[in-house]
């Protein structure tokens, strides 16, 4: 911004000051300077967009779960239906039977649980040796007596002979050495009572060991022994592996048949608990209504099954608004927000203007309502397709790909992405689509961000409708596959997931030319247009100003190629340097480039209104920009590609005056740029290859040697004055661009073939600005 010529000068330095901060602040307010709201509460410039966009998604999470009451007509089973009735949403109703029926299978299934036990035969081996130590020990007296209490116990009638038997040694010898270990051999894999407690368990059954409680599935039981098979066993080991008498055996059956009991046994309480709870991990088994669907038709009689339906619809009818779900949309859509802030960083978030965010909103909005209106439309019936299909084909015919191609023509691809995130999740819940239609949305929005991005001219938009509409018909048949499966449905849908790859397009065409209007933004294809030296601007610079024309046209072709090295916006980049000194077609004649050396009038001025002459071009391009409408973008490149840099030539040079007159130190703020600081790579890049052109005019002799040091002398010096910390330009992209520049700079001054005839302009190593008896203030400014 220009000022007038300081009239404070020789007051006090309280006042100085406080006029000084006026000044400044006039001069330059900033892009993100807060605003000032009534009771002294400030918010964010960009905060009242914000606060819209915020608005505009809970109104579309509100709406999103906002239904018509179909008023569900309710039948009985038996009665006969008076009119269709129509499923208005996708339902899963179980069923009961059905799934009763499973769980029962399931649970018959289950292998029952027997417990093996080591107790049985410890209790054998235990009782077996106290009745033979209480035989042998008795006396002859008490031979009667113990008889009795050991035929009571074992429940046996036990003669006179087997008790001599048992006071024996060879009978404990032949118990202690042969029975009791083949006994003990036959328990280990257990004893059941009857093998016919198998005969229920085809599945076969588990063996729980005690105490580990270690479980083996046995699906063969066939050699499991059972107590019948033990004393067979026994009695033939006896008979014919140890070849022993009658009496000896009969003493030994007398002793062991009556005390063996089986070791495995089935555990009730365990596998009933078994059986509950593999029941319980059943699924239940659903009838699936999907929306559209023809439960009932007139005149057809209702059945069980179709009431069932009838009633579940019923119950969950749509009502005319559900606060809870919207506010769960809206809770996950400021969760992507969250996402959006953190990828963006918190200077990235930070420009994102107001504007923006009402432009964001604005197109969530039309888009938003589309879906809606649209879903609201097809719910009654009618309309010449299957009730069960023309839901579905509506939601795949929306253009949301569209919407977040109007978003590329302006915004960086991530917003871009977090925008149509959103969109497709608030779309894909308006039309009741699910996962499949909110991957359909949302893949088919990140490809034509994609193809948008790439497309330089309007035939190459037009095309990119063809692999929009390839990668969206792909998708389609994805979705069918995965939840429709229905190669009919399939078919016919393609022309509907066409039709919404060219609504997209005409979205694009027609809607995006619409917003550039209102919002003042500018698209890649207006920078196209303003790139065409035709204009009339720069036809005005070019007659008026051929120095700047020339400079401009110089700056821009650096600016192009460093953005390509960096990876910045070289089209956005190359049309700004083309009209960054715009603000010069004012007063042309004040600048160097435009005027030869008698008719320098900085000699007949002062050093401050030479500086206010420098600084007011930088505002008259801003409002030149914004009366010829050249778009924010470049409007906010225009106004940062000088940032905050000192115009050190004045500066020195009215330094000098003051102190040689006298005169209180002038304030270097008077002669500073009122800026705001580059706030992107672009801006940043214009104001390096601004600095790096002008200053090298003053080079004598420019060697490429001489060329690079001299790009990084301004490059050094311009960094380490704090200019661009606000572009995001990395160290490694300043590496980059002073090759580039260098490059280029090295072309523009290529060595020629001196001619017999030419004589030097320069002698005894003047420079330019002596030879020409004037100062180029841009130049100086640089090369201070």
């Amino acid at each position: 911004m220009s000022s007038a010529i300081p009239w404070w000068e020789g007051s006090s330095k309280l006042m100085s000051e406080i006029v000084d901060r006026v000044k400044r602040a006039i001069k330059a307010p900033s892009a993100q300077s807060p605003v000032q709201q009534a009771g002294g509460f400030t918010l964010p410039e960009w905060a009242p967009g914000f606060l819209f966009f915020l608005a505009v998604v809970f109104t579309l999470c509100f709406v999103a779960r906002l239904g018509l009451d179909t008023s569900v007509r309710l039948f009985t089973a038996g009665e006969i239906a008076t009119q269709d009735v129509a499923a208005d949403q996708s339902l899963q109703i179980e069923d009961v039977e059905a799934t009763t029926r499973r769980r029962d299978q399931v649970a018959e299934a289950q292998p029952p649980v027997f417990d093996v036990s080591p107790l049985p035969f410890e209790a054998l081996a235990k009782s077996v040796e106290d009745i033979i130590g209480a035989a042998r020990a008795a006396t002859a007296e008490d031979l009667e007596k113990l008889r009795w209490q050991v035929a009571e116990n074992l429940n046996t009638d036990i003669g006179p002979d087997i008790i001599e038997v048992w006071r024996q040694d060879d009978f404990k010898a032949l118990m202690q050495k042969d029975v009791l270990p083949w006994l003990k051999q036959n328990y280990e894999p257990g004893v059941v009572s009857s093998v016919s407690v198998f005969t229920p368990y085809k599945n076969g059954i588990l063996l729980r060991e005690l105490p580990s409680k270690m479980e083996t599935l046995r699906v063969e039981t066939r050699d499991i022994k059972d107590i019948k098979q033990i004393k067979d066993d026994l009695e033939h080991m006896l008979k014919v592996s140890l070849n022993k008498p009658f009496r000896q055996r009969k003493a030994v059956y007398s002793l062991v048949y009556p005390l063996i009991a089986p070791s495995m046994t089935l555990n009730q309480e365990t596998t009933q608990a078994r059986k509950a709870e593999i029941a319980r991990a059943v699924e239940p088994l659903y009838y699936i209504i999907k929306k559209g669907e023809i439960i009932v038709r007139q005149g057809e009689r209702v059945g069980p099954i179709q009431q069932l339906k009838l009633q579940s619809l019923y119950s969950h009818r749509k009502g005319p608004y559900n606060l809870l779900r919207a506010t769960g949309l809206f809770g996950m859509c400021l969760m992507f927000l969250a996402v959006l802030y953190v990828s963006l960083e918190r200077a990235g978030i930070k420009r994102v203007r107001s504007t923006d965010w009402v432009f964001l909103g604005v197109v969530l909005l039309i888009f938003g309502m589309l879906a809606k209106v649209g879903d609201m439309v097809t719910l009654p019936g009618g309309g010449g397709l299957p009730e069960a299909t023309r839901s579905i084909y509506f939601a795949y015919s929306l253009p949301i790909a569209g919407a977040a191609g109007i978003l590329a023509l302006f915004f960086p691809k991530r917003l871009c992405i977090f925008t149509s995130l959103i969109l497709s999740f608030l779309a894909a819940n308006m039309v009741y689509g699910g996962i499949g239609a909110f991957c359909y949305y949302f893949v088919g929005s990140m490809i034509y961000v994609y193809l948008i991005k790439r497309s330089e001219t309007r035939s190459q938009l037009l095309k990119s409708v063809f692999p929009l509409l390839a990668a969206l018909c792909v998708m389609w048949c994805s979705v069918n596959l995965m939840d429709l499966n229905d190669p009919s449905v399939a078919g016919a849908g393609l022309a509907f997931v066409a039709l919404s790859a060219f609504l997209s397009l005409l979205a694009v065409v027609g809607i995006a030319p619409i917003m550039e209007l209102i919002f003042g933004y500018t698209s890649r294809f207006r920078l196209m247009e303003l790139l065409n030296l035709e204009q009339p601007l720069l036809q005005e610079l070019m007659v008026k100003a051929p120095g700047t024309y020339h400079h401009s046209l110089i700056v821009s072709n650096m600016v192009e190629a460093g953005a390509r090295a960096i990876g910045a916006n070289p089209l956005l980049a190359k049309v700004a340097a083309l009209y960054h000194d715009i603000g010069k077609l004012k007063n042309p004649h004040y600048f160097i480039e435009n005027i030869s050396c008698k008719e320098n009038r900085h000699n007949k001025l002062a050093p401050s209104m030479s500086a206010l002459i420098l600084i007011s071009h930088v505002k008259k391009g801003i409002e030149l920009a914004r009366e010829h409408r050249l778009g924010q973008a470049i409007t906010d490149l225009i106004g940062q590609h000088h940032g905050t840099t000192l115009i050190a030539y004045f500066y020195h040079k009215a330094k000098e005056l003051a102190e040689a007159k006298g005169d209180d130190p002038i304030r270097e703020a008077d002669y500073r740029y009122p800026g705001p600081k580059p706030q992107s790579k672009e801006a940043g890049l214009i104001l390096l290859a601004d600095a790096i052109e002008a200053s090298s005019r003053t080079l004598v002799d420019p060697t490429p040697s001489r060329i690079k040091g001299h790009i990084q002398n301004i490059v050094r010096k311009i960094y380490t004055e704090g200019e661009l910390d606000d572009s995001q330009l990395t160290l490694k992209d300043l590496t980059l661009l002073s090759d580039t520049f260098q490059r280029i700079l090295t072309g523009i001054f290529h060595q020629r073939i001196e001619y017999p005839s030419a004589k030097s302009p320069e002698k005894n190593g003047k420079t330019r600005e002596e030879t020409a008896c004037a100062v180029d203030p841009k130049a100086a400014e640089h090369a201070a």
